[in-house]
């Protein structure tokens, strides 16, 4: 009887063991599915994006490649001129939470500040939240080289600029040197006085080798509106 007690405790270990061991050998998903990102690469033409339409598209297909190509991705960039788009009309009304499954804002309140308190208290977008599509971290200030630089468009509330400068690099259309620049944030909240993430200074000019040199590398923020 003794014998069979160990032989039926030992087959038990076994078993509980194996079980153990599957589990932990499967993919563990996040708590949320992700809704925002930040690219994991440019497309290495400078501001040069193929328009809305391009930038939407590399949203996609880095979200398809992650496993999340299920829903629509947009990026979060705004236009100039007649037609202008602001980039915060085109992402939804959140909540938006990285690969991870951290939340990185609840609301439009507060990821622009809309608010008094809002503002005061900032959104949740920073370099440790502030992921690509497959949860990395993303190079910011002290990293070499630094990429923090993200291609926005924007202003502080996320809409388009009315003056008559070039924001926007001829609406994601140029990555020609001398030719206008591209309003970016910095996704750590680092440089630059206030850090904005979404509208921290302007692009040297709209060509990769210019992006580069601000500290960026033609990176950009990609949102599912629907979730």
């Amino acid at each position: 009887m003794s014998y069979m007690r160990v032989m039926l405790a030992v087959v038990t270990l076994v078993v509980s063991l194996g079980s153990y061991l599957a589990l932990a050998q499967q993919p563990q998903q996040p708590p949320v599915p992700m809704s925002f990102f930040v690219t994991s690469v440019g497309l290495g033409r400078g501001a040069n994006l193929g328009g809305l339409a391009g930038a939407d598209a590399h949203c996609q297909a880095l979200a398809t490649k992650a496993g999340r190509g299920n829903v629509k991705w947009v990026a979060y960039l705004s236009t100039q001129g007649a037609g202008a788009v602001n980039a915060r009309d085109r992402i939804g009304n959140g909540p938006w939470n990285n690969a991870r499954g951290q939340m990185v804002a609840m609301n439009q309140d507060e990821l622009h500040g809309d608010t008094i308190n809002m503002a005061r208290q900032g959104n949740r977008i920073n370099k440790e939240r502030g992921r690509d599509e497959n949860g990395n971290l993303v190079k910011g200030v002290g990293d070499m080289p630094n990429e923090h630089d993200m291609l926005t468009g924007s202003n502080l509330e996320g809409r388009a600029y009315t003056d008559n400068m070039d924001h926007t690099c001829s609406n994601w259309t140029s990555g020609a040197d001398g030719m206008g620049s591209a309003q970016l944030g910095h996704h750590d909240k680092i440089g630059n006085g206030s850090g904005s993430w979404n509208s921290a200074h302007a692009s040297r000019g709209c060509s990769q080798p210019n992006l580069v040199s601000t500290g960026g590398a033609g990176l950009f923020y990609c949102f599912a509106p629907g979730n």
